[in-house]
């Protein structure tokens, strides 16, 4: 059997169907590194298990436990939740990072829900005292910072995606291979797909560096376009409050709060958004925020680093130009 490191942390990292790692493993990987001693677990499907461990590596993890799961591409979460359990088993982690993406969350849940495991969800950062791992969290709207332990362990710590700005350094490839058996547990199947290719230039909205998110200020679908010229012009994606998803500005999947995705990009700019509580709630821990609102009251000056009183209409088009300037 392999000696384990004593301060391993288990990171469990998601694939694209395309086969590389999400966007999200460098951060977790970089957290890991931070307390103890990353170890990754890759659930691939045949032929690619190698490929990840390189690219984790690559970014940090001291060694990877590989996995070949046939059925992961059919049974969802399942294959993932008993693959890490017996990664937990083998090497006894004093904690395990997931990514709190969709998939992530469920993964997490489940496995908390089997073992009886602590669990701490939506964590920004995480830390080392002379007790354990702590997880460090935004809560009510980012109005407080708080953090959370547990007496016993495992924690479960899923991890908000771009929270993490720090980088490990990339290490030698060591692989294991890591038998799993099945567990038999129930889990919905994809019985079908049917690939659907999206071409866009600009970044997905979760994990994204730079965002651009448009509020009802707007007025109405056609002139919510001023809010995709400036992401363009950023090379930002593309966000938005509920209430301008709410008016058919924007679908549904580019609303950013409470109720839709939690971002923490290095650049936030918040056009015609008022700031409603359930929207700073999956935005203020970004690290640079930038509000155009004609209202002074405004409360998305409250969490504003730089803050415009004007007209989007005004001020939009000038900030467009002069970046356009700036790279010729």
């Amino acid at each position: 059997m392999t000696d384990h490191p004593a301060d391993a942390i288990l990171v469990l990292l998601e694939a694209t169907p395309t086969g590389e790692l999400a966007t999200s493993a460098a951060g977790l990987l970089a957290a890991a590194a931070g307390i103890g001693t990353p170890v990754a677990l890759a659930v691939a499907a045949p032929g690619e298990a190698q490929s990840l461990a390189e690219q984790a590596a690559a970014l940090g993890a001291e060694r990877v436990l590989a996995v070949e799961a046939t059925s992961t591409q059919s049974e969802l979460t399942v294959p993932h939740v008993d693959a890490l359990a017996a990664a937990v088993k083998l090497i006894a982690p004093d904690a395990v990072l997931i990514s709190n993406s969709i998939e992530g969350r469920d993964i997490a849940g489940r496995f908390a829900a089997r073992t009886g495991a602590p669990i701490a969800v939506d964590a920004v950062g995480v830390s080392r005292d002379d007790e354990g791992v702590l997880a460090h969290h935004s809560v009510y709207g980012g109005a407080y910072n708080i953090v959370s332990a547990a007496t016993f362990g495992p924690l479960v710590v899923t991890v908000r995606q771009g929270a993490i700005d720090a980088r490990a350094e990339s290490r030698p490839v060591v692989t294991e291979s890591l038998e799993v058996p099945a567990s038999g547990a129930a889990s919905a199947a994809i019985e079908s797909v049917e690939p659907v290719t999206e071409t866009s230039s600009r970044p997905e909205l979760r994990g994204a560096k730079r965002v651009v998110s448009g509020g009802r200020g707007l007025g109405s679908a056609e002139k919510f376009a001023l809010v995709e010229e400036l992401a363009d012009a950023l090379g930002a994606a593309v966000g938005a409050s509920r209430a301008a998803v709410d008016a058919g500005y924007i679908p549904a999947n580019h609303q950013v709060g409470q109720t839709g995705v939690s971002v923490s990009p290095q650049l936030y700019v918040a056009l015609g958004i008022s700031g409603a509580i359930q929207h700073k709630a999956g935005m203020q821990t970004a690290k640079n925020i930038v509000a155009v609102n004609k209202d002074p009251d405004a409360p998305i000056f409250e969490v504003a680093d730089f803050g415009v009183v004007g007209d989007v209409f005004t001020v939009v088009p000038q900030l467009i130009s002069a970046l356009a300037e700036r790279k010729r």
